[in-house]
Order: structure tokens, then C-alpha cells, then sequence
């Protein structure tokens, strides 16, 4: 009896000797491996989490509709949790991730706090609003990626005409695995701007330090990377040849004081699908979320094609065969958590020869 067999085997077939001796067992809170072994320890990754893709228009009036209903102050945050269908009830994206599409309103404050857990955000619709980090506030645009690193204090306001929505990613599942979740609410609704705007972009991402600084936190010292400098950057990459089989020209976001991730436990990218890309497929062991920025497009993910668009939003898991191809020219941004698993070791990648 093998291992991968063991594991479907019906405890009433057993002999009455073995029944009896996993009872027992089972008395003083043990129990044989030889039984789960094949699915604590298989030999490749077997995700519960299954493909899935959110047609932004489908999802914004039920968003809307929650705008409608209850005020942010009511929520303190106004989202919508995207569930992974193979992990209903859980409050997951990926087994390792929490994504969730935020809406504030023109007018709207949603109040100030702090949480061990690190986010992102990704803007997805509309300007005037802006996110406070640390008392420095950085004004929000569609594509820009922002960070909100663990245990720093954050709130989000919108004193603009539109309403401004953008996909947060949480790594709230791994925090609470190691049961280390802590939040603290501010004093005060908003926390004060100590900060002038721009500062740590101005300190940080020209490409030098401050020359007594330090690092307080393993996160990237500034938390805005605009997106029309990364459209300019992978446009200019492809105008002058660079092109991955698989990946068309992708670039990893990246904390500038030491050239590795953002955050310790979450990787973010972009990417530039060309008109016409049909990419080599792949498998990673990082399940990916993916939020279409520009263009239209589709992605095979393992027996499944998605369809996708400005706005949509879609997952793959862990080690699943995943090819893209672009109508026209796209933009992918993507996050994971690859950074932690790079950090255990555990991080693998795989291209399909002869496709």
C-alpha cells in the first residue's frame, strides 16, 4: 500500500485490529501518518483554490449598490471580498492572499488605523482621492500601485468630484497562520499630515538615500510608484527589443533602498503584452492575482480560457499551466506572494518547451 493510496482507504475495511489501534490513537490525540501522507506531502502542488475571473462591470453596480446602502464611516472599509470559490467563507483570493475592491465616495473619509498585515493597492477607477501613510499623503490615479506597509497607520480620503475604487491585496491569511494579527485604530477620524507630499519619493526613488538613513522596516521606503512611470518604462523596454517568451516584458516592482520586494510577504509586477503576444506557457508556484490595466486579452489557465478587459480582474493557481495573448496592446499588473516564498526557499518556475 502506497502512500497516495492510503489516504482513500475506507477505515471501516480495515482489520478490526488496525480500527481498534486508530481509535486509541485517536483517544491521546495522534494519529498515523502513513494515512495522509500522500496529501500532507504530495508531489506537487494540489491547490484549492481553482481559476477564477471577475468581470469588472459585473461587480462595480453591486459596489456601487453597497455605496448606496452603508456609509464608509459605517464600514470603516466599503469592500467587496473576492473569493476564491475553492475557498468559500474564507475571505481569500489565493491560499495565501486576501484581494478585495474598495470604493470611497466624493466626500467620504475612511478613518485611520494600523494592522500587522501589509497591503496594496491598486487604483482602478477614478482620481482626486488619495491614501495617508505615516502623516504623508500621496493622491491616487488609475494604474498606480501604493503600498500600505505592516503596522504603519493609513487612511483614505476622497475630496474629490468622482468616486475612486481600486483592488486591495492583503496578506492577512499568512499573518493569521502564524496567529500574529494585531490592529489599532487612531485617535482622531484622519491622522495629520506631518509629511510634505512627495517627500519619500523625493528621499528614495532617484536612485539615492539619504546618506544617514536607515531602514525601520523591512518595506519599500516610499509607497507610491506612479503608473505613468511604469507605462513609460516597459514601453521603452519593448520599443528597443526586450521581449520574454512567456511574460512579454514584465518588470518586478521593487523596494529601492535594496532592490528586493516591496514587502517582505508580497511581489507586484507589470507587465506589456504586445498586439498580437502569444505567449509560452508556464507554471509558477506562486498562485497570481491579475488586474487588467489597458487592452483586451486572454489567458489559458490550466483546461480553462478567460476572456479579459480594462478593469477585470483574474487568478491562477499554484503550478497551473497559464499561457497570454493580446488583441491589442495590454498592460498586466499582477501581485503574489512569491517574495515569502523566494525567503523559504520555496519558489519554483517552469516553461513549456515546443508549444
Amino acid at each position: 500500500m502506497d502512500s497516495a493510496t492510503a489516504t482513500v482507504i475506507n477505515k471501516s475495511d480495515l482489520p478490526p485490529e488496525r480500527r481498534d489501534l486508530y481509535k486509541r490513537l485517536d483517544q491521546k490525540n495522534t494519529a498515523p501518518l502513513w494515512e495522509v501522507l500522500g496529501k500532507i506531502i504530495p508531489p506537487e502542488p494540489t491547490p484549492d483554490i481553482v481559476p477564477v475571473l471577475w468581470h469588472y462591470d459585473d461587480v462595480r453596480p453591486l459596489l456601487m449598490e453597497a455605496g448606496r446602502l452603508l456609509t464608509a464611516r459605517e464600514a470603516e472599509r466599503r469592500v467587496l471580498v473576492l473569493e476564491n470559490p475553492g475557498l468559500r467563507g474564507q475571505s481569500r483570493i489565493t491560499q495565501s492572499l486576501y484581494a478585495g475592491l474598495q470604493l470611497i465616495l466624493p466626500g467620504e473619509i475612511a478613518p485611520a488605523h494600523r494592522h500587522a498585515a501589509a497591503a496594496l493597492r491598486f487604483i482602478i477607477e477614478g482620481t482626486g482621492a488619495y491614501t495617508a501613510v505615516e502623516g504623508e499623503r500621496t493622491m491616487m490615479h488609475p494604474g498606480d500601485f501604493i503600498l500600505t506597509p505592516s503596522w504603519t497607520y493609513h487612511d483614505h480620503g476622497n475630496p474629490g468630484q468622482v468616486p475612486v475604487i481600486w483592488l486591495d491585496g492583503l496578506d492577512v491569511p499568512i499573518v493569521n497562520l502564524f496567529d500574529a494579527s494585531f490592529r489599532e485604530s487612531f485617535p482622531g477620524e484622519t491622522q495629520p499630515n506631518t509629511v510634505p507630499e512627495g517627500d519619500s519619493h523625493a528621499r528614495y526613488a532617484a536612485n539615492m538615500l539619504p546618506v544617514d538613513w536607515e531602514s525601520a522596516r523591512p518595506s519599500s521606503p516610499i509607497f507610491n510608484y506612479p503608473y505613468s512611470r511604469s507605462r513609460e518604462t516597459l514601453a521603452h523596454l519593448h520599443q528597443h527589443g526586450s521581449l520574454h517568451e512567456c511574460h512579454g516584458v514584465k518588470m518586478r516592482f521593487i523596494n529601492p533602498a535594496t532592490g528586493g520586494a516591496p514587502m517582505p510577504t508580497i511581489g507586484a509586477f507589470m507587465q506589456l503584452l504586445p498586439k498580437g503576444f502569444r505567449g509560452t506557457p508556464y507554471r509558477a508556484t506562486d498562485s497570481t492575482v491579475y488586474a487588467a490595466v489597458e487592452g483586451h486579452g486572454r489567458t489559458r489557465v490550466g483546461d480553462v480560457t478567460y476572456e479579459w478587459g480594462p478593469r477585470d480582474i483574474f487568478v491562477v493557481p499554484s503550478w497551473t499551466w497559464t499561457g497570454h495573448e493580446a488583441a491589442d496592446e495590454a498592460m498586466l499588473f499582477s501581485f503574489s506572494d512569491r517574495p515569502a516564498q523566494k525567503a523559504l526557499g520555496l519558489w519554483r518556475e517552469q516553461l513549456r518547451k515546443g508549444d
